[in-house]
C-alpha cells in the first residue's frame, strides 16, 4: 500500500491572501493540519526545515507538539540541513521527540537545499574544514548523529562518579529509530551512498542533474540504483523511498479560483542552474482528479516509491489544505495502490 503525506514548507509572510502571517501562525497551523490529516486518514505529516527565512526552522519542538495532539500519523521532515546540526545534541533530541510520538518520527536530513544566508551553518558554529565541502560537512554532522542513535559509546565515563572509564552512550535511546532516518539525495550518485549508509531514500524536490529525460524517468533510475546498492550492502530490513510532488486537483469553484488558471497551462518539467550546476524539478499535477490520476499512473517515480508526500500551499490555512488532502485520499489514492 503506498502510503501519503503532505510536506509543508512552513511559509509565513504578512502579505494580501496568506492566512499565514507570523511564525506563531506557521507553527500552530502545522500542528492543526496534522490533526486535520490525521482524521482524514492521511499517513505522514511532514515539514521542510530552512534556516534564516520566513518558513519552519525548529523542527524538534514542532514534531513532539504535533506528536502530543494525534495518535497515528507518521510525522517527519524533508529535510534536516545537517551542516547546521551538532550530532550529538540531534540524536538526544530526535530520540525524545521519537519517544513522545511513541515511534512515529520519519527523519529526513541531507545537505540541504540553496538558501538566503551565504555560508549560515557558519554563523552556527559549523565551518568546514580546509579542503571539506558543505556536502562533506553534513555528512560528517550525519555520521555521528547516526553514532548516536545506534547507542555507541560517545564520551568516556568519569571513574569518579561512575567507577569505570567505559565510553557513555548518549540517552535517551528510542528503539527503532535509527532505520526511520531518510537520506534526502538530488543526484543517482548519493542514492547509491544512502543505501550504503542503511538510510531510507528521499528523492529530492529537484535532481542537481539532468540527463534530458523526465524528471519522474531520473528518479526512478535513482531509486533502481538505491535498491540495487542496498541489497549489495546486505542491509536486514527493507528500506522506504518517498518522493515529492505538488498535486492540485481541482474539484469546487475555490479551487478554480485558485488554481484553475494553472490546468489551462501546458506543464512541464523545469532545467535550469542552481549552486553553479544544472537541475531539473518536476511539473506540478493540476486538474481534474480523474486527469492527475492518469498522469500521476505514468509518472515512472511515483509509482516506483512506496511513499508520495503531497506539497501543501500552507499559506491558504488549515481548512483549505485539510480539503485538498481529503481531495486526495478520496479520489487519487484508490488509483495508486
Amino acid at each position: 500500500m503506498k502510503k501519503i503525506g503532505f510536506l509543508s514548507f512552513g511559509h509565513w509572510q504578512p502579505v494580501p491572501g496568506s492566512l499565514t502571517r507570523t511564525a506563531q501562525d506557521a507553527l500552530l497551523q502545522s500542528i492543526d493540519l496534522a490533526v486535520a490529516a490525521e482524521e482524514i486518514g492521511i499517513d505522514g505529516a511532514f515539514v521542510r526545515v530552512h534556516h534564516f527565512a520566513r518558513q519552519l526552522a525548529s523542527p524538534y519542538p514542532l514534531l513532539a507538539a504535533m506528536a502530543a495532539r494525534t495518535k497515528t500519523i507518521e510525522l517527519g521532515t524533508g529535510v534536516i540541513d545537517m551542516r547546521y546540526e551538532n550530532g550529538c545534541y540531534a540524536a538526544e533530541e530526535a530520540a525524545a521527540t521519537d519517544l513522545i510520538s511513541g515511534g512515529r518520527l520519519q527523519l529526513g536530513v541531507s545537505r540541504g537545499s540553496p538558501e538566503t544566508a551565504l555560508n549560515g551553518s557558519e554563523s552556527f558554529g559549523y565551518v568546514p574544514a580546509d579542503g571539506q565541502t558543505d556536502a562533506d560537512l553534513a555528512r560528517e554532522h550525519t555520521a555521528d548523529f547516526l553514532r548516536g542513535l545506534e547507542g555507541h559509546g560517545i564520551a568516556p565515563a568519569n571513574p569518579q562518579a561512575t567507577g569505570t572509564r567505559a565510553l557513555l552512550p548518549l540517552t535517551p535511546q528510542s528503539p527503532g529509530l535509527r532505520q526511520r532516518i531518510w537520506w534526502g539525495s538530488g543526484t543517482r550518485g548519493t542514492a547509491t551512498w544512502t543505501a550504503e549508509q542503511g538510510m531510507n531514500l528521499m528523492s529530492s524536490t529537484l535532481l542537481t542533474e539532468d540527463t534530458g529525460v523526465p524528471f519522474g524517468d531520473l528518479q526512478a533510475e535513482q531509486i533502481q540504483l538505491f535498491r540495487d546498492a542496498w541489497a549489495t550492502a546486505g542491509w536486514d530490513w527493507e528500506p522506504r523511498v518517498s518522493v515529492s510532488r505538488s498535486i492540485l486537483p481541482i474539484t469546487t469553484d475555490q479551487d478554480r479560483a485558485y488554481f484553475g488558471n494553472l490546468a489551462t497551462r501546458e506543464r512541464q518539467d523545469q532545467v535550469g542552474y542552481i549552486d553553479n550546476s544544472i537541475a531539473r524539478f518536476g511539473k506540478s499535477y493540476v486538474g481534474e482528479p480523474d486527469k492527475i490520476v492518469e498522469e500521476l499512473l505514468g509518472d515512472a517515480a511515483v509509482m516506483a516509491a512506496d511513499t508520495l508526500l503531497v506539497t501543501v500551499p500552507n499559506q491558504l490555512g488549515v481548512d483549505y489544505n485539510a480539503h485538498l488532502l481529503e481531495t486526495i485520499a478520496r479520489d487519487i489514492r484508490p488509483a495508486l495502490q
